[in-house]
């Protein structure tokens, strides 16, 4: 059996690097290129990857968790992020597209701030920068982890003799193929590759549920009502404001994830933008669905059978392995890796770009040259990884929390302040510097002193709001933006 499954994952890496080498050969000879494919991208392509970097792992291990743990109540986490994905897509992407090339052909989310309020410029370069890599080696972290439950689920002892416990070599395997196409093929490999895994995640997405339900094995789990939990199928059960809040928060976080709002800077022109977002939207409405179909129809199908899943988050591989051909099953966890590494690979490259134009040439080569600057960002790329890694070796992690605190802390720091500086002409620099560092500092205190109570995005995301409109009101006669 892992014969066949191995064979199509096989065939899956090499198909990634081959579009890293295809890539290379187009757009890697300038920063430009190498870190916004020369904003050339399709609406199909901005569409897709700006999806399958958002979704990753979490989409086929944390929220079918979770909804298998909890039941239908945890699919509010699925509105939440559906919502706040469309207003994202309204209101920023065709503002972020226009602005950042207008003001100084932004590359990065902090050079565009520096160039939108020029009297804070290094204060902004480098708080953003730091707060990127901050977060994005947490999240990158969350990706590894999904991708070490994976082997050590799916290929349990497969490979002894390298002296690593099955979970530490999935999460290397996954970090070495996403370094391998994403160093040598900048962002067009990553956005390309996107592409691919997205359409491979929706397939599988939808394909599972209802193979569950109603394909080899779905007289023991075609009934979603036979699960002996109370309120299972209520989307109300055991919820209060503070959890309802909570669990619809999640969209918030769109307005501030460097890696998403990085592919609206990328598209092709604004026209574009809303062909992009309605193919972008209909992608993630038919992703949630399947997600959250796995969750419910896993739960009933293991309830039925007697199966133990000791991991709630390792339903969709359990369910993989248990009712598909071994080469099916292959290609259903290369959809697995795929929402895995789509979204690492974009988290490193937005890592890397900033640790590259906004601490590498701001403070140390100013005069670098394109060559320079994009191998500068290759090596940056490796130190992140390496640094996720880390973060990641702890067996116990799990994905959905390592997520919750990343997407919390992006959202809380960067959203406010990207909404205002692309809508509101009275903000400063001072007011987002302010909003920066509030929305990360609360953010962090609330998960550090383990408050709890609600969402650490929510306080996060109103402190930074108030912080940026406070301090703008008091600075506006002494520091002038750039008019958006």
């Amino acid at each position: 059996m892992e014969t066949g499954i191995l064979i199509s994952l096989a065939l899956y890496f090499i198909l990634m690097i081959g579009i890293g080498l295809w890539a290379w050969r187009r757009s890697t000879d300038t920063s430009e290129g190498y870190l916004l494919a020369g904003r050339n991208l399709p609406p199909s392509v901005a569409a897709l990857s700006a999806g399958a970097s958002d979704m990753s792992g979490w989409l086929l291990l944390g929220l079918p968790g979770a909804l298998y743990a909890a039941g239908l109540v945890e699919a509010w986490i699925g509105t939440g992020l559906f919502l706040g994905a469309l207003v994202n897509w309204i209101v920023v992407a065709p503002r972020l597209r226009e602005q950042t090339e207008r003001l100084g052909n932004a590359l990065t989310i902090p050079e565009y701030l520096a160039n939108r309020f020029p009297g804070k410029a290094t204060a902004l370069r480098v708080v953003s920068a730091l707060i990127i890599v901050i977060f994005f080696a947490v999240y990158t972290a969350a990706g590894l982890v999904g991708g070490g439950k994976l082997f050590e689920t799916a290929f349990s002892g497969l490979l002894p003799g390298l002296g690593m416990s099955d979970y530490m070599t999935g999460i290397w395997i996954t970090a070495l193929v996403v370094l391998a196409y994403t160093m040598v093929g900048g962002f067009l490999a990553v956005s390309l590759t996107d592409f691919v895994q997205g359409l491979i995640m929706v397939t599988a997405l939808v394909v599972m549920p209802l193979v569950v339900m109603f394909g080899p094995g779905g007289e023991g789990g075609g009934s979603l009502a036979d699960v002996p939990v109370e309120g299972f199928l209520d989307m109300t059960n055991g919820l209060t404001l503070i959890g309802f809040i909570s669990l619809m928060a999640w969209g918030l976080g769109y307005f501030g994830q460097p890696h998403i709002i990085v592919r609206f800077m990328a598209v092709d022109t604004v026209a574009k933008v809303k062909t992009a977002r309605n193919i972008g939207m209909t992608w993630m409405g038919v992703a949630l669905l399947g997600s959250i179909g796995i969750g419910i129809a896993g739960r009933a199908f293991a309830e039925r059978n007697g199966i133990v899943v000791e991991d709630p988050e390792t339903i969709f591989i359990v369910l993989a392995n248990l009712l598909f051909h071994p080469l099916i099953t292959g290609f259903l966890l290369a959809a697995l890796l795929a929402a895995i590494m789509s979204t690492i690979s974009s988290q490193l490259l937005v890592a890397s770009s900033s640790l590259t134009e906004d601490f590498y040439k701001l403070f140390f080569r100013k005069e670098a040259s394109e060559r320079e600057s994009v191998n500068v960002g290759r090596l940056c790329v490796a130190l992140v990884a390496l640094a996720a890694i880390a973060i990641a070796s702890d067996p116990d992690s799990q994905v959905l929390g390592l997520v919750a605190n990343a997407w919390a802390g992006f959202g809380a720091a960067f959203g406010p302040l990207i909404i205002l500086s692309l809508t509101w002409q009275r903000m400063t620099g001072a007011g987002a510097v302010a909003g920066l560092v509030t929305g990360a500092a609360v953010v962090i205190g609330w998960i550090a002193l383990d408050i709890g109570v609600i969402y650490e995005i929510v306080p996060g995301f109103i402190a930074a709001w108030l912080a940026i409109w406070l301090v703008s009101l008091a600075t506006q006669k002494s520091d002038k933006p750039v008019t958006a």
